[in-house]
């Protein structure tokens, strides 16, 4: 945990500045609900742990800060046919997407260049409306109601209080999930 995390993630704070992010959370959601089964892996993902991440589970919500890990994570969501909930923040905006592989974009489709890992800034109530559309993105999938935000990037403007969106194709070629890499 680092003093620029406390502004934005709210469950870590200044006595937690120097311990892994995993311990603190899994700490803090475990004293909030103790009948929480909470499995951490304290270590960074990358290339050859990311398979073993997300082995386990039904659904990735990427709430990553860099462009190289949600690569991973849209990779892995890909080849494991696992639904990945996308949601990414720059200062007052923020943006959304849900990735079903084999029948909606991926990551890749929408942004096919690596972006360089910069220091972004980041305003803590842009994270909280693009985890509560996150959220809300997983409860409808999980439940079967409602529509989904596939096919579409959802961009939120907090300093205008707009949300527009932009139409999404899936790119036939694309590296990730383009029809020579879908069985």
């Amino acid at each position: 945990v680092d003093i620029t995390n406390l502004n934005r993630q709210l469950l870590h704070w200044t006595t937690d500045m120097g311990r892994p992010k995993t311990l603190s959370a899994r700490e803090k959601l475990s004293e909030m609900n103790p009948g929480v089964e909470i499995d951490v892996m304290p270590e960074k993902i990358d290339e050859n742990n990311v398979f073993e991440f997300v082995r386990d589970y039904d659904l990735i919500v990427d709430a990553m800060d860099n462009f190289h890990a949600r690569y991973l994570l849209n990779r892995t969501a890909v080849a494991r046919n696992i639904p990945l909930f996308h949601g990414a923040v720059h200062g007052f905006d923020g943006q959304v997407t849900t990735v079903i592989p084999k029948k909606t974009p991926c990551l890749r489709c929408i942004f096919p260049e690596n972006i360089p890992k910069t220091f972004i800034p980041v305003v803590g109530a842009t994270c909280g409306v693009v985890a509560s559309i996150q959220a809300t993105e997983v409860l409808k999938y999980l439940t079967g109601i409602g529509t989904l935000a596939t096919n579409r990037l959802l961009i939120w403007d907090g300093l205008n209080m707009v949300m527009n969106e932009i139409s999404l194709e899936r790119n036939p070629k694309c590296r990730d999930c383009g029809d020579d890499r879908i069985e």
